[in-house]
């Protein structure tokens, strides 16, 4: 993996949350990070820079108002990519500018990741396999976020609603379900993935995909099995509707008769 992180859009306190999030995917072999090492913004960076063996990438800012980090940290993603050197990238910001560049990286069949915060541009977070938020990240698993994720929306209101997991996890049971209409929690994860890269049980409040799918206890049962290894976890809908078969009208019934034999 390629980490290369946008000075001006991460925080300096959570580099060693975001390169295990990355190591989850592969080994970081390349560390850069991009901005202006002359100006204030970037001394929190420097302590922990040796720390972690993350290259300093220096870019003046040449005018007042653009961004010049952007430029440098593209040109370097192009020049690894066409290297055959990694086999992922890990891109570190919430800018929208790095949604062609995750693009072109996936063209090529390259695994690409996005770490930023929860105000990253949608197009941004699904032009990456995967999106990490770093709130995510900060924010500890408790009640409160579980609350927020199951609370039913008001009627009216005007505010920004907390984010609810069950239209997802429909869509990823439909996509996963087999001819028995079992679905494997592993398959479903995938495919929750596919459907928005930014999914995490996190965001929910859960740690785990098994934790959020046990919190639906109206929607959805668990089945286990132990034959081989770990134990494999299948999931089914329990408001689906059951295939009926059709009953013959009362008076076609009576008007039927025995054969003569």
């Amino acid at each position: 993996m390629a980490m290369l992180i946008d000075g001006d859009n991460a925080q300096p306190s959570l580099i060693v949350k975001l390169m295990a999030e990355a190591g989850k995917y592969g080994a970081t072999t390349i560390r850069r990070i991009y901005g202006d090492w002359t100006t204030p913004q970037m001394n929190g960076w420097k302590d922990c820079l040796n720390n972690h063996a993350i290259q300093p990438i220096q870019q003046f800012r040449y005018t007042v108002g653009k961004n010049a980090t952007d430029s440098a940290l593209i040109i370097d993603a192009m020049d690894l990519l066409h290297s055959e050197f990694v086999n992922g990238f890990c891109i570190v910001s919430s800018d929208s500018d790095y949604t062609r560049l995750a693009t072109r990286i996936r063209e090529a069949g390259i695994f690409v990741m996005g770490i930023g915060q929860r105000k990253t541009p949608k197009p941004f977070v699904n032009a990456c396999n995967v999106f990490i938020f770093t709130e995510n990240l900060t924010d500890d698993i408790d009640e409160k976020k579980i609350a927020a994720a199951t609370k039913e929306p008001e009627s009216g209101g005007t505010a920004k609603q907390a984010p609810n997991p069950v239209p997802l996890l429909k869509e990823a049971f439909v996509m996963s379900e087999d001819e028995d209409g079992w679905a494997h929690l592993g398959v479903m994860g995938v495919n929750l993935r596919q459907l928005d890269p930014s999914f995490d049980p996190r965001t929910f409040g859960y740690g785990q995909l098994l934790q959020l799918i046990k919190a639906q206890k109206d929607l959805f049962t668990i089945r286990k099995e132990d034959d081989k290894g770990p134990s494999a976890v299948y999931v089914k809908r329990k408001d689906k509707p059951k295939s009926r078969t059709r009953k013959k009208p009362q008076a076609e019934a009576k008007t039927m008769k025995k054969p003569v034999s």
